[in-house]
């Protein structure tokens, strides 16, 4: 009786592992959202601003307070971007006492970046977080209707019933400014960086300035693209 063909077996054709087909998809979309996610800085308004002024705005963390002449946050971040910087603060100075020299000491000064610090103040002397809020956010839109663009730098206050670093960061996303969060970290609990209870000392305005100094170059170089094709 013959034998039956011999049956030839096909081993199944080799197929990539699910991970291998799935980390260049992930890659290519890391990409693209990299590409095409609108970056902060180019949502900044008056991007292309015509001013000629750089303004630190603030009270006595902007002043320089606890620290010699020329070594505030504002000095230091002038020489790290390379630009002046005008040192607009005030010590002891709220919100409403910043929004009632905001003409004076800011508008009439042709701003064209202006640095918000404040809030300190208000925390201390008990001022409630929204009116502290309301400040900030007129002292922005009367900046912004000048045509600079805003700086909002968040700050956090040790507060059980008021989250100020959410505040200063709604401020900023609802005004389309740029956002420096809790600049003070680290800063406010380290004695080798603060002069008193309350203020850095010159190693701690470095470190403030050098925290700024970073998103301010990119604002700068976005800025300074956009006014040159308005």
């Amino acid at each position: 009786m013959p034998r039956p063909p011999a049956r030839t077996i096909q081993k199944p054709r080799p197929t990539n592992p699910p991970w291998k087909i799935a980390a260049p998809a992930a890659l290519l979309l890391v990409v693209l959202v990299w590409l095409f996610w609108p970056s902060p800085y180019s949502k900044v308004k008056n991007l292309d601003s015509r001013g000629a002024n750089i303004i630190a705005f603030g009270d006595s963390l902007t002043a320089g307070y606890g620290a010699s002449p020329g070594q505030d946050y504002p000095s230091r971040l002038s020489a790290l971007i390379g630009l002046p910087v005008m040192n607009a603060g005030v010590s002891g100075d709220t919100t409403e006492g910043a929004l009632a020299r905001l003409d004076a000491d800011v508008l009439s000064r042709d701003p064209r970046i202006v640095l918000v610090g404040l809030g300190g103040n208000d925390f201390l002397r008990g001022v409630p977080i929204s009116t502290t809020e309301t400040n900030l956010r007129e002292i922005v839109r009367r900046i912004e209707t000048a045509g600079a663009m805003v700086v909002v730098l968040g700050f956090r206050f040790p507060s059980l019933t008021a989250d100020y670093e959410k505040m200063y960061g709604a401020v900023a996303r609802d005004n389309h400014c740029l956002f420096v969060a809790n600049l003070l970290h680290g800063i406010e609990t380290d004695p080798k960086l603060k002069s008193d209870e309350i203020h850095p000392n010159a190693r701690g305005y470095e470190l403030m300035a050098e925290r700024i100094a970073g998103p301010c170059r990119k604002l700068i170089r976005k800025a300074d693209a956009a006014r040159a094709q308005s």
